[in-house]
């Protein structure tokens, strides 16, 4: 809570600083109610070595998936680190593909829809357009049509 007060203040005093502005810094906090000199800790605060770990593997997770052009998913970006040399599981790439707001691009299978219109060597008319048949069941027809449709869930 009091890293996104931090923050605010941050980049409220940088936009004054760049419109030549100046600001009481004091004052904001004193009205927002958190201490100076937690937000100068904060200010001056290092990154963890497990958060520039975690910015790393964010970085190297980006230029996988840019140079998959976009499709490839958490399987794919892990099995690439695990060849690099990384130690990470499916899960983390998956939960950091999330936080940096990607995901991976499905390719709708191709299906062969039509045939060539020569089907004088492969089918025969064996009705010979006799379509009264002598009993039930003894002449069916079927014809297969290839529709997308949505599926709502």
């Amino acid at each position: 809570m009091t890293e996104a007060i931090y923050l605010e203040v941050s980049e409220k005093t940088d936009a004054a600083m760049k419109a030549n502005r100046q600001v009481s810094v004091s004052g904001m906090l004193k009205i927002l109610g958190v201490s100076r000199s937690g937000y100068r800790a904060w200010q001056n605060r290092k990154t963890s070595s497990t958060q520039q770990r975690r910015d790393a593997v964010k970085a190297k997770i980006m230029v996988i998936y840019d140079e998959s052009k976009q499709n490839y998913g958490a399987p794919k970006i892990t099995k690439k680190l695990q060849q690099e040399g990384e130690i990470i599981s499916e899960r983390t790439v998956g939960k950091y593909m999330s936080q940096l707001g990607i995901k991976a691009q499905w390719a709708k299978p191709w299906t062969i829809t039509t045939k060539d219109s020569d089907f004088s060597n492969e089918l025969q008319n064996i009705l010979n357009e006799q379509f009264n048949p002598e009993r039930p069941n003894a002449v069916w027809c079927s014809d297969i049509t290839y529709i997308w449709t949505t599926v709502e869930k």
